[in-house]
């Protein structure tokens, strides 16, 4: 199979990346396990994991390339790196806002920003929201920032108000 993508994220679980893609894909449309990996008994002694058991799982998120690997306890996720998912309505933030969110820790939400229960970080974000921030017009970006620092999932309509000054 040819890579057409140059670079792909790689997650790297514990040993939970098998279920974690099996969810992600549950969650986006355009999306499917290509194909996994398995360890095998050469290194052993440095990966410890079984033999058979999974190593690598690669996917597709509405259509872009990712990579989940079972490496062990030795690193976690932070929200350094978070996946920006960039939605055209309400129905679909609150979709993937509840799909992502579900089991995740509701501490880590705000702005947009949530974590999931694998401990990856997602922003569910208007499509809008950048144009809505970056206009040259500072009152209205202004108001838009104001409005989005108060909430968890983001409001789409509650955005569009603030921008438009009503």
């Amino acid at each position: 199979m040819a890579i057409v993508q140059k670079i792909v994220p790689m997650l790297w679980f514990d040993s939970q990346a098998e279920d974690a893609a099996k969810f992600y894909v549950s969650v986006f449309e355009n999306s499917g396990i290509e194909f996994m990996t398995r360890y095998g008994n050469e290194g052993f002694q440095a990966h410890g994991k079984p033999n058979g058991s999974v190593l690598t799982v690669a996917f597709r998120l509405a259509g872009q390339a990712f990579t989940a690997l079972n490496g062990g306890p030795h690193f976690t996720f932070n929200e350094s790196i978070s996946f920006v998912v960039l939605c055209e309505t309400q129905a679909e933030i609150d979709r993937y806002w509840d799909r992502l969110s579900e089991g995740g820790d509701e501490k880590a939400q705000q702005c947009g920003w949530l974590k999931d229960r694998y401990g990856v970080s997602w922003q569910i974000v208007p499509d809008t929201l950048d144009g809505m921030l970056s206009g040259t017009e500072t009152v209205r970006s202004e108001r838009v920032m104001k409005a989005l620092l108060r909430m968890k999932k983001l409001e789409l309509a509650a955005l569009l108000r603030a921008f438009d000054g009503s």
